[in-house]
Formats: structure tokens, C-alpha cells, sequence
């Protein structure tokens, strides 16, 4: 290679193709190849080992075998580099280092590899969880915590990426569904290696008439597992938005914490002395912390049809939580074409789901039978009915009621699902008509569920 006068060998000629576009071509025409053709292609392969390897990343980055978790494991140094790998801010900070691009598109290449090429065998339980991992770095790649697209645990991440939570659950439903599940909760030592997500929820809920002995144990902890880690988020969310006004007909609790420092310094100014400089205090002044509540009761009814499951998780450990508050009596119903009162178990969760039995049709018409009779102080209850209210024939019936209930001065809030990702879809005969009540559809963000009840809290 010759050099210049500077001693640096010269750069591309201006009109030659550029050597780093060149390579993020060779990355990203290798990315498209496998994952529309699970063949390798030779001269692709080649070429992008060579680009990976003069700008001193790993070969295992090109290997779909190897996990995200294991080229970190190996290479502690490149974690960083993946969160936020994929953000809008990420993509302007590299506009002018082409070398950076190169770099970058390679490791974008690794985590949308091993996202997106699932293949169509089998699944063991190892396999699931080394895609949940993934799925996790992809997530972090676009600047959420690990779950934030995909729901549950995250709820409340605030992750939106283009919708692309719909298609990461999809894809991890089509896992789950291609796995051996019976065959793996059997083995304690496989069932041992599943982590518990939406979709494995949904498919243990599903199955888990068919199940006993071992696998229903196995299947029953992992129930549990994810009721608990969802019910931790919520928890948080509600104890937020938990906030009464302050009651001060109840006098403030004389102790250190309570003590409004500020206040009894300005109340007590008048005994300032000067030569002495020392403020004399004669009365101390305490902070009111008891907050104002009222006797409230909480009607939950839930569409436990098939494509509410997501819902059905949410709604139900939400109402565990609110039950566990202070004078709220909260009444749980689930229907489909029959409904069921669930209130008795309404403070665990894990029992509420055990009993459901998600699929079949609507009938709303039939809960609300259920549910009107639970009305005891119009004014002092809140009805969230979640449901997507395709009701077909019985939709006129259905909202009926709910006119009758909200002109009796229940608070109603309609809600077309509960998920952490803020998926929804609803009728939109019901929508119309929810709006002209004066009753719209909440977002289906379970964040602007417990929003919409602190109204109801306080």
C-alpha cells in the first residue's frame, strides 16, 4: 500500500465506494439471509467474519448459537455498548464516525439474529429461556428493561419501540407453544430452567386441566412466581397514587418525625433574642400525616374469554391489592358465557387464576346480572368492567345495564384490556357510546387503571 506525504495511506478516491458502507452492507445483507434462509451463505459468512474481526469484535457475535448472555459473559466490556444500542439518540451520536457504524451494525446484527431467527423444531425448556434472555438485551438495546416490551413483570416501563411488544410476544408464544410443555413440567429439572412470562401463563392456565402430580406442581409454582413478581410492580404503582387528603380534624401525632421544623421556627421568630443569639421556643408545631378515607367498594368484572388473558393476570392481582387497603370492599367477577364470583378468593391471586377457565364466548349481559345486586351505595362504588365488548346480539342488552348503573351514580370505568404493554381493542359501537356517557375507554395501560381509580382511593 503507498502513502502520502503524511505517512498515512490514502483514503477512498471520491468517487469509490466507501469501505465502511461496504461493510454494513456485508453485516446487514448476511443479517437478511439468515433470517429469511436458515442456509448459510458462504461468501457472506466469510466476508462478514473478516469485517467482525478487523474491528477487534468477537466471532462469536456471528454465531446464532451463542447466546447474548455468553458473548457478555466472555467479553464484560461489550455490555455496556448494548444498552441503548438501537435509541434514536444512539443513531444521531454516530452520524459522524463511520467506524462506530460498522460496529454497531454488527452487534445490532447478534440481537436481532437471535431474536428473530426461532426456526420451527422442537423447543426444550433452555431454549425458551435463551430466548427470554435475548429478548431481554433486545429490549435494553432499545433503551426499556428487560420485559418492557413484552409485559408483565415491567409493567409500566413506558416502552413502545413502534409496537413491536405485540410481535415479541407472538414470537414467544409460538415457543412456548412448540415446546413439550407437559413433558418438561414432569421433569423438575427441566421446569426448574422456565422462566415464567405471559405467554407461558397463558398456556399453564390453558392446560392445567390436564395436568396432575408433579407437572401440576410445577406448574402451579411457576403460576405463582409470576403472580407475586407482577403483584410487586402494582404494589409500588398503587401505593403512588395512594395519596388521601390529609384529615386535620384528627390531631397530628406528637413524635420527632412529625415534627414541622420549619414552622416552629417561623411561628417562634417573635422570641429571638439578639444579644443571646438563641431563638427561645415555646410551642412546637407537628405535621398531619393521617390521610382522610371513606368506606369504598371496588365491582371488578373481567371478560375471561380467550384473547383477555392478559387481563385477566393484571385485573387480579390489581384487585388483591386494592383489597388489602383500608375500607375498600372489593368484589371480583370473571365471565364468559357464564359468569363466576370470584370475591371470596379475591386476596390471592394465585387461587382467583386457578379457578378461571379463559376461553369461550361473551355474555355481559350475565355478569352484570351478577354484578348490579353487589351495588349497595351508588356513591361510594366504582364498577371497572374490562372486556374487549364484542358482544354481537347481546350488546344493546349489555350497555343498557351499564347506562342503568351509571345513571345511578357508580362511578363506571370501561376498560378494553389491562396489559403492561397498553394493548387494546374494542368494539366500536361500545366506544361510541361510551364517550357520549360521558364514560370513555381508559387506555389499556394498566398505569392509567390505577390513575383512574386514585380518585376513588382518596
Amino acid at each position: 500500500m503507498t502513502e502520502d506525504l503524511t505517512g498515512q495511506p490514502p483514503g477512498p478516491s471520491p468517487a469509490g465506494p466507501d469501505p465502511y458502507d461496504n461493510r454494513r452492507q456485508v453485516l446487514y445483507w448476511r443479517l437478511l439471509a439468515r433470517l429469511f434462509d436458515g442456509e448459510e451463505q458462504p461468501a457472506l459468512e466469510s466476508a462478514s467474519l473478516g469485517v467482525v474481526e478487523d474491528i477487534g469484535l468477537p466471532s462469536a457475535l456471528l454465531d446464532p448459537g451463542t447466546s447474548l448472555d455468553s458473548v457478555v459473559q466472555r467479553h464484560p466490556e461489550l455490555a455496556a455498548e448494548f444498552d441503548g444500542l438501537m435509541t434514536p439518540d444512539d443513531d444521531a451520536a454516530g452520524d459522524g464516525d463511520r467506524a462506530a457504524e460498522v460496529r454497531r451494525a454488527a452487534l445490532v446484527s447478534k440481537v436481532l439474529l437471535n431474536v428473530f431467527a426461532t426456526g420451527s423444531s422442537t423447543v426444550t425448556a433452555e431454549q425458551l429461556a435463551r430466548w427470554q434472555s435475548d429478548a431481554g438485551w433486545l429490549e435494553r438495546a432499545l433503551g426499556g428493561p428487560p420485559g418492557g416490551l413484552r409485559g408483565g413483570r415491567a409493567a409500566g416501563a413506558g416502552l413502545d419501540a413502534g409496537g413491536l411488544g405485540p410481535e415479541l410476544a407472538a414470537i414467544e408464544a409460538d415457543l412456548v407453544g412448540r415446546m413439550r410443555l407437559r413433558e418438561v413440567l414432569a421433569d423438575p429439572a427441566l421446569a426448574a430452567r422456565l422462566t415464567p412470562s405471559m405467554s407461558l401463563i397463558e398456556q399453564l392456565l390453558r392446560d392445567k386441566g390436564n395436568l396432575s402430580g408433579v407437572a401440576l406442581a410445577n406448574a402451579k409454582s411457576l403460576i405463582r412466581r409470576y403472580v407475586d413478581e407482577v403483584a410487586e410492580v402494582l404494589r409500588t404503582q398503587v401505593e403512588k397514587a395512594s395519596v388521601g387528603e390529609l384529615d386535620r380534624s384528627v390531631p397530628p401525632k406528637r413524635v420527632f418525625r412529625n415534627l414541622d421544623l420549619d414552622r416552629t421556627i417561623w411561628k417562634n421568630l417573635t422570641n429571638w433574642s439578639p444579644e443571646e443569639e438563641r431563638l427561645y421556643v415555646d410551642r412546637l408545631y407537628y405535621r398531619h400525616t393521617v390521610r382522610r378515607t371513606t368506606p369504598q367498594r371496588l365491582i371488578v368484572v373481567v371478560d375471561q374469554s380467550g384473547s383477555m388473558v392478559d387481563s385477566m393476570v393484571n385485573c387480579t392481582v390489581l384487585a388483591s391489592i386494592f383489597a388489602g387497603l383500608p375500607k375498600v370492599d372489593v368484589h371480583l367477577i370473571a365471565y364468559d358465557t357464564r359468569s363466576i364470583d370470584l370475591t371470596p378468593w379475591v386476596h390471592d391471586p394465585f387461587d382467583v387464576l386457578l379457578r378461571t377457565n379463559l376461553g369461550g364466548g361473551n355474555d355481559g349481559p350475565v355478569a352484570m346480572a351478577m354484578a348490579r345486586p353487589k351495588i349497595a351505595e351508588p356513591k361510594n362504588t366504582v364498577m371497572v368492567w374490562i372486556s374487549d365488548f364484542y358482544e354481537f346480539d347481546r350488546s344493546q342488552p349489555l350497555f343498557e345495564g351499564i347506562e342503568a348503573v351509571h345513571r345511578s351514580g357508580v362511578k363506571f370505568i370501561p376498560v378494553g384490556s389491562v396489559t403492561s404493554s397498553g394493548r387494546q381493542e374494542v368494539n366500536p359501537w361500545f366506544r361510541e357510546r361510551f364517550k357520549a356517557l360521558g364514560t370513555p375507554v381508559v387506555s389499556g395501560h394498566v398505569n392509567k387503571l390505577v390513575h383512574e381509580l386514585k380518585t376513588f382511593l382518596t
